[in-house]
């Protein structure tokens, strides 16, 4: 069965056949021209580094324009935030539990419904270019063009059509010029397109195109108000492994692979000096040592001699009672006894110059595209959206990473231009899973009844439906796993947000270290969500009325309950 849905208006099957005034009847108009559909979506890409978003770090004008032109969506969501599982629920339209792929150890079953196979038999050509990461091959694309697994930054390996192939360059360039060439020069133009253009960045480790490595050296940022959070009353958040300070390699994370290695990082290092000893070029490696070798004898001054020097003028009974210093330091840091808040800045700035760098080379691969649709005639016709996987932590909470159901990994930017269509801000609560049933309900294909996911493009055409939904549902299901995030499940309103963390089994056996909770947050006034009020007094009747609205939500899309 399908869902009964109007056609949309700039759909392929779009006819007017009203009855005109005095009994007659209206002719039918010309069918419109099919509507392209660009979707743009990287990886890791937080909404506080859109400055549509966000003007506190950086200036993006090309993604910008897409909201210029268009909508920001104010309150877009993700389902599962971890890449894989999120690509999943985006191509189907539905939640993790439905798709099969919960989480990255599993592989995406490519035979299943999916919107570029629907929209592919309503006669669009599909494209699939950049950042896969779902294990199988596309299905569903008359042309893909993929980076294997996480894809690298520098001369990155793809798939093209089933054949391996290695691309010199930077893979956002690499990626744009696939998309590009493969609209001017592989694309039907007598068909509709929908194009996916995933980039790898700005996923971890944030490797810089060469000319940007000079971009933001002379910006201090301050450390987030939340940067020391303690994590009281939230076990899961502090049994975390993902803390800037503590977590965050400096030869993997950072880059100081120094030719003497003297800076030593734990189990992440040898990937560190891999990337780049063997992936980069002598010319890409001349760009790189310009920029980092001041890095790292910046920090060897300031964290290694500067401490062997000062450790030696002091006495035993000193160095024990120095309560500013670490005491242990994690592998990561290279086991040095250092000041915390200066290391943590340090490591902050370093992380903060490196992500934003790779942001910039995301905007100015967008403006390309953009001008060529502009250029070509395309941008009047086409769909185009600016997404992320998933959110990301800029050191809220102390983090990088994502995974929790805490605002900064869950909310995730979401900006869509429709020739014709509305233009601001839509406040409603959206999520990945809708972005399917968008696409074919703009295409006027019918959208299955198992999509769980809902159309934004009443929204998009500036509608207001009047019974859209008042609260989301996530699951995040990678535990263990790196950065050790427990599993969890959860709803949010507009106002609050109710959290379990629940115990994990392997093969019926509980999993150690687990944890057993739940919280509760009044986004409203505690935005950065730091007092878990589950459980406070005065709260039963609001616990009850989320955890019912959770419930309901299970029920709705056939989840696991869990025996809560």
């Amino acid at each position: 069965m399908t869902r009964n849905l109007l056609p949309a208006l700039t759909g392929i099957t779009a006819l007017t056949a009203l009855t005109g005034c005095g009994g007659k009847t209206a002719k039918p108009d010309v069918p419109a021209k099919p509507m392209n559909i660009l979707y743009i979506m990287c990886d890791d890409h937080s909404y506080q580094t859109i400055s549509a978003y966000d003007q506190r770090f950086i200036h993006t004008p090309n993604i910008d324009r897409i909201a210029a032109d268009g909508v920001r969506f104010t309150n877009s969501f993700v389902a599962n935030s971890l890449s894989g599982p999120s690509r999943a629920c985006m191509l189907t339209g539905k939640h993790s539990h439905a798709n099969g792929f919960t989480d990255n150890t599993v592989t995406f079953d490519g035979s299943q419904q999916t919107f570029p196979k629907l929209l592919q038999k309503a006669g669009y050509e599909t494209a699939m270019i950049g950042k896969w990461h779902l294990v199988s091959q596309p299905t569903g694309f008359d042309y893909w063009d993929i980076l294997i697994g996480q894809g690298m930054y520098y001369n990155p390996e793809f798939i093209c059509n089933g054949q391996k192939v290695q691309r010199e360059g930077y893979a956002t360039n690499i990626t744009t010029d696939l998309a590009l060439d493969w609209l001017e020069n592989k694309h039907d133009k007598d068909k509709p397109f929908c194009l996916l253009l995933h980039h790898k960045a700005p996923h971890r480790t944030w490797m810089p195109d060469s000319c940007d490595m000079e971009l933001f050296s002379d910006v201090n940022f301050p450390l987030p108000d939340t940067f020391w959070d303690d994590y009281e009353g939230r076990p899961a958040a502090a049994a975390q492994e993902m803390h800037v300070l503590q977590d965050m390699d400096l030869v993997y994370d950072l880059k100081l692979a120094d030719k003497e290695n003297e800076i030593r990082s734990g189990s992440l290092e040898g990937w560190g000096r891999t990337m780049y000893t063997s992936l980069l070029s002598p010319n890409q490696k001349a760009f790189w040592d310009k920029h980092y070798n001041p890095v790292i004898e910046g920090f060897k001054d300031s964290f290694m001699r500067q401490t062997t020097r000062q450790r030696s003028n002091m006495s035993t009974s000193q160095q024990v009672n120095e309560s500013t210093c670490l005491e242990v330091m994690s592998p990561a840091n290279g086991g040095m006894k250092a000041d915390k808040q200066k290391l943590a800045q340090w490591k902050y700035n370093q992380y903060m110059r490196d992500y934003l760098r790779v942001i910039t080379s995301i905007d100015r691969n967008v403006g390309r595209v953009l001008d060529y649709l502009e250029k070509n005639g395309l941008l009047e016709n086409t769909l185009v959206v600016y997404t992320s996987d998933q959110g990301f932590y800029m050191g809220e909470h102390g983090w990088f990473d994502k995974r929790f159901m805490y605002e900064e990994s869950f909310r995730t930017p979401l900006l869509m231009r429709l020739p014709g269509g509305k233009k601001g801000d839509v406040a409603q609560l959206v999520q990945n899973i809708d972005y399917a049933p968008t696409f074919l309900e703009l295409a006027g294909v019918p959208v299955p009844e198992d999509i769980q996911g809902e159309s934004l493009l009443p929204l998009l055409q500036g509608r207001q439906p009047k019974h859209w939904r008042k609260a989301l549902y996530y699951h995040y299901y990678e535990y263990p796993a790196e950065h050790t995030v427990r599993r969890h499940y959860g709803v949010r309103d507009n106002r609050y947000k109710l959290i379990h963390f629940y115990p994990a089994t392997l093969d019926g056996i509980k999993v150690k270290d687990n944890i057993d909770c739940w919280e509760l947050y009044d986004l409203k006034n505690d935005p950065n969500e730091l007092h878990n009020i589950y459980g406070q007094r005065g709260t039963e009747r609001l616990t009850r009325r989320l955890q019912k609205a959770l419930h309901e939500l299970q029920v709705q899309y056939h989840a696991p309950e869990l025996n809560w």
